[in-house]
């Protein structure tokens, strides 16, 4: 099995996020900087990564969460499908601050119990991991950094994050600037990180994915062991 080194393990139970029982690792960035890859590649390597977008997704699901929607974000919910229309919510959000305010007081004590559900599932399957990956992309805008035994934050710079974020969504700069501008600037998350995996190569996607699958391999190497 392979462990948290001694020395990476800060918190206890009762200071951890949620006072989980086993040391949890922040996996972080900015949107579009790679994090997501980076949480598949760690998975591949058979850690217990929790990942809070899937969460969310999971939380829209509910009929409860559509009826929210439906209530406060009328205007996002298909007349005809009753489906939320994600692009929508997340234009109107992003661009006024009371709406993502009360978006996100919505959404975050679910989370929660969605962590802590996903914590429990894994130890009752006698799969008791010696630390879990937590893969939460506001990790610092909710100041909650505090409750990680480590940080790991995925880099690129706001300009690769820009293009990639156009690119993958298919908005204009515009919107694009507005989204990355609602996150901690990404060079001050890299500066609060205990570790930092660069995904700043513009290169092809192939060459990309080999250069960041080198890089966690490095930081895996460097804080845990057998």
């Amino acid at each position: 099995m392979i462990n948290l080194k001694k020395e990476f393990i800060k918190l206890t139970s009762t200071t951890r996020l949620y006072n989980c029982g086993v040391p949890i690792i922040g996996l972080t960035g900015g949107i579009a900087t790679g994090k997501s890859s980076v949480s598949l590649i760690l998975e591949s390597m058979n850690f217990s990564v929790i990942c809070a977008d899937k969460i969310v997704k999971e939380i829209y699901r509910r009929p409860e969460s559509q009826l929210f929607i439906q209530h406060h974000f009328p205007e996002v919910v298909d007349s005809t499908t009753k489906q939320i229309d994600f692009r929508k919510l997340r234009e109107k959000v992003f661009a006024n601050v009371n709406d993502l305010e009360l978006l996100e007081n919505f959404l975050h004590p679910k989370i929660k119990d969605y962590f802590l559900a996903s914590v429990s599932s894994l130890q009752q399957d006698n799969k008791r991991p010696p630390f879990v990956i937590y893969d939460v992309p506001l990790l610092f805008e909710k100041k909650i950094s505090s409750s990680f035994d480590l940080i790991i934050t995925v880099y690129a710079s706001k300009e690769i994050q820009t293009k990639r974020l156009m690119a993958r969504d298919s908005i204009d700069l515009s919107l694009a600037q507005k989204i990355i501008a609602t996150q901690m600037d990404i060079e001050q998350k890299r500066k609060l990180s205990d570790f930092v995996i660069d995904n700043n190569s513009d290169n092809p996607t192939s060459k990309r994915q080999t250069k960041l699958a080198t890089s966690v391999q490095n930081i895996v190497n460097i804080i845990t062991e057998d």
